[in-house]
């Protein structure tokens, strides 16, 4: 290191250490952080004054940015260009700052993410807000330091007469260290201020009772206050914020519609985002995108495909795209030219102090004004008082020097006042002039004394601030643009769905819908039924069961993998329509077969899921194990060659199990014979299969209720429970039902009461609801009643329950399904 022509020895860590932090604290209080004070960076507080010292006030023309650019930069801001540019377009952006400091005239961006046109076409002045920002700045209320050359003077702060930092925020990037501060409310954030000045004991909860939260400029939705309450409170937080939405229905087909979009959103990359997301398949039932936006607004359509729930879509698009955004909050800011990050209170309190500060730099200006005019009223009045000797005097004088002199020696004056007397015009001579000097100094006698007491009293100082605040307030103080709605957490896709009993469907084909209960009209036993579903050629309903819309619904297939949705995310479709292909809502393979579906309302150490398969093999495993089912699906039993899982049943650990086979053979033993075990198990044997025989069904018994079994060809028949007799699993089980060529082989069995009612359909897409009361009860090994006729070829392929008085627990309420 050279210094005076010497070399001197210097550590390079420690030089390293001490010039980076000096270029860091540099970075930090010169260039990247507000100040608490006024809320601006230096480049921002520069711009501001030089559009001031311009002379571009609101009610005048508008300059050149390149003007404004230049006389920042060879005056103040030793920097780029565009840094200075830049700094002044944001300023000019609706969509980027809470109350524009500057008025722009010109291309100044667009939330598509446009820049701005070149500084040399653009044009700007001052806001009409922005002139409270710069209020008395000539009457000594802030410190001025020298510019970077010496040759001139800036603000080191501006006066900001309300509480920028909060109400358009700031975000920065220094040397180890980052602010993030959303902007707010005007209005609210005054009333904050005015709740501390009226109780400086005011606690962050109570201020938050006046500053509900961030508001931002391009309005949108914040989910919950508990990242609102930590900000406020530690000074970091994070709130989410949601695009407001509404969704309109036209002739059968619904729509999205964006209104608003999360703050610093790029609408045109939003809208991409989308578009790549339908394409690459990963949200399914988007139709159309466009932008209809126009100067009266926002409005993006998105238009979904017929028989696609727009709630479900909707909600996907929250969870994937910008649609939903968070917003990290860091309340970060220069105090005493070190940064600190503030809670809500301390930075109303800086502020609060600032202008305490201001109010009383402005009165202590005015005062000595008041002073200084006073006393040369005073003069003027002896003056006037002895007119004549003064005008001799003056006569007699050689030069205005020894005028001055003289008068200072007769009258007792001081030099300021001797020379007012000589620089006095003849016409305040006249009685009026006399009368006017007179009352002006009356006055300023009155002025002298109400600023004095103004210094005085630190109340009067407060009671300023609020009547100032007030009026500010209620001359650009404007409603709440962002909504804060219930938390975050609270907030689930069931309360955006009604619960209801639902049918859900599911042809052999693949096809899935959701049909409410209603749908299907009770007829008596033997009826021919109603449409239930059109599918295509060769095609036909495999499963059909009763749920509820918030129910979780478990799928699995004949190889023993179980997959997830819940029944909303199903689309409600017509009874006679054939619904969404289920691959393109769950993973299945080309070769996998969906052999059981249920629902499931949650999942429980204490609940069990059981599993049959074709080859007389159960299983028992706790449904916790599936309380995490990945999209791509999990196995939920390991199966043994050939084999297939048929169905799957939720007890509570101490039931009894009922095993059917297609050839009429039934068995009855304890869910206590079959241990839990994990899911990769395979399972233990149910029942020991005849030849040429498959397990088709697996219910759960329930004491004083009846079985029933139904054919493929219609035929039914009620048998009460205790008809089959209790033996240990693996047995070869009892007759349960004597099959004939007219019943032919069964296609299912349930336990039932005289209060339930039964759907069955056919391989034709027919459906029949029947009461249960209506088929007639017989025993183990007969042939049973017609349920439903069967015309050539058809078959019975799928039977469903329907529980009258079955309780389900909803919300920590129980609700009955009542039909």
């Amino acid at each position: 290191m050279l210094q005076e022509g010497k070399i001197l020895q210097v550590d390079i860590t420690k030089e390293m250490k001490k010039c980076y932090i000096d270029y860091a604290m540099s970075v930090i209080a010169g260039r990247a952080l507000p100040d608490v004070r006024d809320g601006l960076k230096p480049v921002h507080r520069r711009i501001l004054y030089s559009m001031h010292q311009l002379g571009l006030t609101p009610e005048k023309g508008y300059r050149k940015c390149a003007r404004i650019v230049g006389d920042v930069l060879g005056k103040y801001h030793p920097h780029g260009d565009t840094a200075v540019y830049d700094a002044l377009v944001r300023m000019a952006q609706d969509f980027s700052i809470r109350y524009t400091l500057v008025n722009g005239h010109g291309n100044f961006g667009s939330v598509d993410g446009d820049s701005a046109a070149a500084m040399r076409y653009t044009e700007a002045k001052l806001s009409k807000i922005s002139l409270e920002m710069l209020r008395d700045i000539n009457k000594n209320t802030v410190d001025f330091v020298l510019n970077f050359d010496g040759e001139e003077k800036e603000p080191s702060v501006i006066p900001s007469r309300f509480p920028n930092l909060l109400v358009n925020g700031s975000s920065g990037i220094a040397v180890g260290m980052a602010t993030n501060i959303p902007p707010h409310n005007l209005g609210e954030v005054i009333d904050g201020i005015i709740m501390l000045i009226e109780n400086p004991e005011a606690t962050i909860l109570e201020l938050m009772t006046k500053i509900k939260g961030p508001d931002f400029p391009t309005s949108g939705i914040i989910l919950g206050t508990s990242g609102i309450k930590k900000a406020y409170e530690t000074g970091r937080g994070k709130v989410i914020v949601r695009a407001k939405t509404n969704i309109e229905e036209d002739k059968g087909r619904y729509r999205i519609i964006i209104n608003e979009i999360p703050y610093q959103v790029n609408k045109s990359k939003l809208i991409q985002e989308i578009a790549d997301l339908v394409k690459d398949k990963k949200i399914e039932g988007i139709s159309d995108i466009r932008d209809e936006s126009d100067r009266d607004g926002m409005r993006i359509v998105i238009e979904i495909k017929r028989d696609y729930n727009a709630n479900i879509i909707l909600n996907q698009l929250f969870k994937h795209t910008k649609m939903q955004d968070t917003f990290g909050i860091i309340m970060l800011a220069l105090v005493e030219n070190e940064p600190r990050v503030l809670n809500l209170k301390e930075v109303l309190s800086h502020y609060l102090n600032f202008q305490k500060e201001i109010i009383k730099r402005r009165t202590r200006y005015d005062l000595d004004k008041a002073l200084a005019r006073a006393h040369i009223l005073e003069g003027l009045k002896i003056a006037l008082d002895n007119i004549d000797e003064v005008i001799n005097l003056i006569r007699s004088s050689k030069n205005a020097e020894e005028a001055r002199t003289g008068l200072i020696d007769k009258f007792k004056l001081s030099e300021k006042q001797a020379q007012a007397i000589l620089d006095m015009k003849l016409q305040r001579l006249t009685g009026l002039e006399r009368d006017k000097i007179e009352k002006e100094y009356n006055d300023l006698i009155k002025e002298i004394d109400k600023l004095q007491k103004i210094l005085a009293d630190e109340n009067l100082v407060l009671n300023i601030i609020k009547s100032e605040l007030l009026e500010i307030k209620d001359k650009y103080g404007d409603d709440r643009r962002t909504e804060v709605q219930r938390a975050v957490n609270e907030i689930n896709i069931e309360d955006l769905i009604q619960e209801e009993d639902v049918v859900i469907t599911l042809s052999h084909s693949g096809y899935i819908k959701r049909i409410p209960t209603d749908t299907y009209s009770l007829q008596k036993r033997g009826g021919k039924g109603i449409q239930a579903a059109t599918t295509k050629e060769d095609d036909f309903v495999e499963h059909v069961f009763i749920t509820t819309t918030h129910n979780n619904i478990l799928v699995f297939t004949n190889y023993g993998r179980v997959y997830k949705l819940k029944a909303y995310e199903i689309p409600e479709a017509g009874r006679t329509a054939k619904g969404i292909n289920v691959v393109n809502m769950l993973p299945i393979n080309q070769d996998e077969k969906i052999q059981a579906v249920i629902a499931l309302k949650d999942f429980s150490e204490n609940s069990y899921l059981v599993m049959a398969t074709k080859n007389g093999i159960i299983k028992k495993t706790s449904t916790e194990h599936f309380s995490s089912i990945r999209k791509n699906g999990l196995n939920a039993i390991n199966l043994r060659d050939k084999d297939e899982l048929i169905g799957v049943k939720v007890t509570d650990g101490s039931s009894e199990i009922l095993v059917f086979t297609e050839n009429g053979y039934a068995i009855r033993f304890d869910e206590s014979d079959v241990r839990p075990m994990g899911r990769n198990a395979s399972g233990v044997k149910s029942i020991t299969l005849r030849e040429s025989d498959k397990v088709v069904a697996m219910d759960i018994v329930c004491e004083n209720q009846d079985i029933l079994v139904i054919s493929e060809n219609g035929f039914g028949k009620r048998t009460p429970v205790h008809e089959y007799s209790k033996h240990r699993r693996g047995g070869k089980g009892i007759i349960t039902y004597k099959l004939t060529e007219k019943t032919g082989k069964i296609v299912g069995a349930k336990v039932v009461k005289d209060e339930d009612e039964m759907m069955l359909i056919n391989s034709s897409n027919v459906a029949i609801r029947i009461n249960v009361s209506d088929i007639s009860t017989t025993s183990r090994n007969a042939m049973g009643v017609t349920l439903m006729r069967t015309d050539n070829e058809q078959k019975i392929v799928a039977i469903a329950k329907i529980n009258n008085d079955e309780t389900v627990e909803s919300n920590d309420e129980e609700i009955e399904v009542d039909e």
